[in-house]
């Protein structure tokens, strides 16, 4: 199959999500919404197909307001299509669009997929992950870091608090943004960890504070700092709703205080806060290498439901 025969271009419109669905992944029940509340556009929406057969599509994802993609979290290929096809044809589309979609001046937007958590041991799943990384490669990517997704269900009891901690709302973003740079000492998350190469700890704690947790619509007062009986923080937990679930946005110790216990009982903080909401489910994520906080997940009833692959150009 030769590529360059493909018609290779962006939706035209929103009447036009029902050819994007012609293939399938996980995300395609929040599309239509995202297409809604301008979390997509369907200039940032591709799709490679020859005639009526879509052959292979991809698309990025934006937080509200934002002028540039952040994210590209659709990418896709038919895999009935030989295996030198699938790697040709998603190639062709990807680099078609990103030299129209992205600025050349500014930093490429990470991939992301979720994946299955056993997805390694699947072969046809296994298959299908790979070539969507080999993709990727193909254009400059590497891999970054994989993650866990997790998620609690509702009904499981919380641990009720034991005193040893007093947690109350941050005073203000300065107290909260100067925790966020305490507990980057020793951090073992590969994105923090990339931040930290470029720029001082209170700068990345600004940062994520200003492209992250400033984003949350949901109510401030969910965030608590951990504090010691007598004064002094332990941490912090920063529960919150992404616009699609309820989630711990943000849970840390610091270096002080780590190896005490006092992750399992701030965690167990979030989860009431977030719990009192009647959330049907609670979401969370940490990198799979940060062997300790994903402990104190699953300690808490959080199950490892599915892995992120997240994949950069940078």
């Amino acid at each position: 199959m030769n590529p360059a025969l493909l018609t290779v271009r962006p939706l035209t419109g929103r009447d036009e999500l029902d050819l994007f669905l012609g293939l399938s992944y996980a995300l395609d029940a929040e599309l239509a919404a995202d297409l809604d509340e301008g979390r997509r556009r369907p200039d940032r929406m591709w799709v490679a197909h020859d005639g009526d057969r879509l052959l292979a599509r991809l698309a990025w994802w934006n937080r509200l307001g934002a002028d540039r993609p952040l994210l590209l979290d659709v990418l896709d290929v038919d895999d009935t299509l030989p295996a030198a096809d699938r790697l040709d044809v998603g190639e062709h589309l990807l680099r078609t669009a990103m030299s129209t979609v992205l600025d050349p001046a500014a930093p490429v937007p990470e991939y992301t997929r979720f994946v299955p958590p056993g997805w390694r041991d699947v072969p046809a799943v296994r298959r299908a992950v790979e070539d969507r990384m080999a993709i990727a490669e193909r254009t400059g990517a590497r891999l970054f870091v994989e993650r866990l997704r997790l998620d609690r269900s509702p009904g499981l009891p919380v641990p009720p608090p034991t005193g040893r901690l007093v947690f109350r709302t941050p005073r203000d973003e300065r107290e909260l943004t100067g925790l966020m740079a305490r507990v980057l000492e020793g951090t073992l998350d590969a994105h923090s960890l990339h931040d930290l190469t470029t720029m001082s700890a209170q700068e990345a704690a600004e940062a994520q504070y200003a492209d992250e947790l400033a984003r949350y619509r949901s109510p401030r007062d969910w965030w608590r700092v951990a504090e010691l009986p007598d004064g002094g923080p332990v941490g912090f937990v920063v529960p919150a709703h992404n616009g699609y679930n309820p989630v711990i946005a943000y849970l840390a110790v610091v270096p002080e205080h780590r190896g005490k216990g006092y992750v399992d009982e701030i965690l167990a903080e979030g989860t009431r806060v977030l719990t009192a909401q009647d959330v049907p489910r609670i979401r969370a994520s940490t990198d799979l290498g940060n062997v300790p906080m994903a402990a104190a997940f699953a300690r808490a009833g959080y199950v490892d439901f599915e892995r992120e692959i997240n994949m950069t150009w940078s």
